[in-house]
């Protein structure tokens, strides 16, 4: 999860509070989707898992919008 987490940071910079990115990116970076601290399913069904402060979500055209909280 430590990992995870470095690899969200690395991406998101010291400023940005949310991106979209390519399900790639992450993947190229050997980040480990199973590996989380909890889950959260919004109003529209749409679920945010997190690694500590940071959470994604996942698009179906393999986008990924990292936000961090």
């Amino acid at each position: 999860m430590h990992r995870n987490r470095a690899i969200l940071r690395e991406i998101m910079g010291k400023n940005n509070l949310q991106k979209k990115i390519s399900r790639l990116v992450l993947e190229k970076k050997d980040f480990k989707f199973k590996y989380l601290t909890h889950y959260h399913t919004n109003k529209h069904g749409k679920i945010y898992h997190y690694v500590y402060d940071f959470a994604w979500m996942e698009f179906s055209n393999d986008e990924i919008l990292i936000v961090r909280k």
